[in-house]
């Protein structure tokens, strides 16, 4: 291709071009919904789950569909490199059965209020932030005393937004980039976790 052959949008520059523009524009807020700059906001969550791996707390991450396949791949990076007590709680037999007994909405907070103690982590992932089973896991956990960590996109008003102890919102409409872009984020904090050993 020469340089007046225009680029198509899916061109992978073009592409790299605008996944480093999302990540760069990613917005954090606390449970006030009060604004910190993403890279102070890393390192507080750092923090947390370096006080985390000391006090021998666990970290539940979950997701549905692709965001669960991220949620595994994040906690095999913190279990793996970060040396955390990380899991998923998406074991189809465990989740049938609290869908099947308490309806899917539920399921996730039925688990998590009972696995949840005091002082453990939840990651919760929802591209859209609208999923009522992950909105309703944070609140059952933060009901049990843990911090929450969510991690959305699309719309920045999504309810999932203003749950969490902290919310990370990537400005996107586009689920490959707002997947890819919680993985790196969540892969970076792991990065940390190790290179902190």
């Amino acid at each position: 291709m020469n340089s007046r052959t225009p680029m198509h949008p899916m061109d992978i520059k073009s592409r790299a071009s605008q996944f480093a523009d999302i990540l760069n524009m990613a917005q954090v807020t606390d449970n006030l919904g009060a604004a910190i700059e993403t890279e102070s906001a890393m390192c507080i969550i750092l923090g947390i789950l370096k006080e985390l791996r000391t006090s021998g707390r666990s970290l539940f991450v979950i997701g549905n569909g692709g965001s669960a396949a991220v949620a595994s791949h994040a906690v095999t990076d913190f279990l793996n490199v970060g040396q955390l007590r990380a899991s998923t709680v998406h074991d189809p037999s465990l989740m049938t059965c609290m869908a099947n007994d308490f309806g899917y909405e539920a399921a996730y907070a039925r688990i998590l209020s009972v696995l949840a103690r005091p002082a453990d982590v939840l990651i919760a992932i929802s591209s859209s932030g609208r999923s009522p089973n992950i909105r309703n896991a944070v609140t059952a956990f933060r009901d049990a005393g843990g911090t929450t960590l969510t991690l959305s996109g699309f719309d920045p008003g999504n309810s999932l937004r203003s749950l969490g102890d902290y919310n990370i919102w990537l400005g996107s409409t586009d689920y490959g980039f707002i997947e890819i872009g919680h993985e790196f984020l969540l892969h970076n904090l792991a990065d940390r976790l190790r290179m902190g050993l």
